[in-house]
């Protein structure tokens, strides 16, 4: 184990704290670096390095990892004065699991390749809760030759790691996933509000609907209506697990590019609109299954 060299890894937000913790638990030694320094605490109590830029991370690790919640970051993080490609190493391997604009990790990977490393867009499904077990999707996106190089390290973090194809497929791939996503638990809070209205019981329709054809993730395994399942946001006053305003983000992102690819997403389009929505009514830091609580109070639709 304390043969392995060491990773880099930028970012140790709500995702990318439990994500380094288990390259730890692989054996791999950190070079981290969060714009937060608090971030870093634990892992610096901890024995890893801590670095004061990205540019730092660069100069002491040639694989490293990003977790950042935009595309702005992203940006900021691989080109900035203090950006990793300013010290990058020739035949580095940079993997970006943020969730960005596919055109912008497309232009980091070009960036790169002038600098002779090689980047790949990783972006992760699953949650808070898989990356503390180790148990996210990666959907990535770049180089096949490198594909094995970088499912090592993202083995150590998720249990499904699956080749897209060109960089930026990554994110495509991630970005229909979650409109599909807000979709499907818009119509799992507007069922379950409707049902209970006509008196159903919430725990009784929840039951029926996932013995049946309208079943999903968010009635099965996300039940938006609190009281109807354990250990998810709705049963915690809607804390922890995907804010509403990374929900926003992302259907952004499918808006930019269903506008770019003239791609029509009308049922993605309202969801973008109802996110947004909620983001300006006070439900931005509350996950987005919240929307059901949102529904029950604007009367007004």
């Amino acid at each position: 184990m304390a043969s392995k060299t060491p990773v880099g890894f930028i970012g140790l937000g709500n995702m990318g704290n439990p994500m380094a913790k288990n390259l730890m638990k692989h054996g791999y030694p950190l070079i981290i670096y969060d714009v937060f320094p608090d971030a870093c605490k634990e892992f610096q109590d901890a024995g890893e390095q801590v670095v004061s830029s990205p540019a730092d991370v660069a100069e002491k690790a040639d694989r490293i990892i990003t977790m950042l919640p935009t595309s702005i970051n992203a940006i900021e993080a691989y080109s900035g004065a203090n950006g990793i490609l300013k010290k990058v190493k020739k035949g580095s391997l940079l993997i970006d699991s943020s969730t960005i604009d596919p055109a912008i990790s497309k232009e980091l990977a070009k960036e790169a390749e002038k600098m002779g490393a090689v980047f790949m867009d990783a972006p992760v499904s699953g949650g808070v809760g898989a990356a503390r077990s180790g148990n996210l999707t990666f959907m990535v996106g770049g180089v096949e030759d490198e594909f094995a190089a970088a499912q090592e390290l993202l083995g150590c973090m998720g249990s499904n790691v699956v080749y897209c194809g060109a960089v930026g497929t990554g994110q495509a791939a991630k970005i229909c996933n979650n409109m599909l996503l807000a979709i499907s638990m818009i119509g799992t809070a507007e069922t379950m509000n409707l049902g209970i209205r006509l008196g159903l019981d919430p725990k009784l329709l929840a039951k029926i609907l996932n013995m049946s054809s309208g079943r999903c993730w968010s009635s099965d395994s996300y039940n938006p209506v609190p009281g109807v399942m354990d250990g998810v946001p709705s049963a915690n006053n809607y804390q922890g697990g995907f804010g509403t305003t990374l929900m926003a983000k992302d259907l952004g992102l499918a808006q930019d590019s269903a506008t770019s690819t003239k791609s029509p997403i009308l049922l993605g389009s309202q969801a973008h609109q109802i996110y947004r929505m909620m983001c300006a009514k006070g439900y931005s830091k509350k996950d987005f299954s919240s929307v059901f609580q949102f529904l029950r109070e604007e009367e007004t639709f």
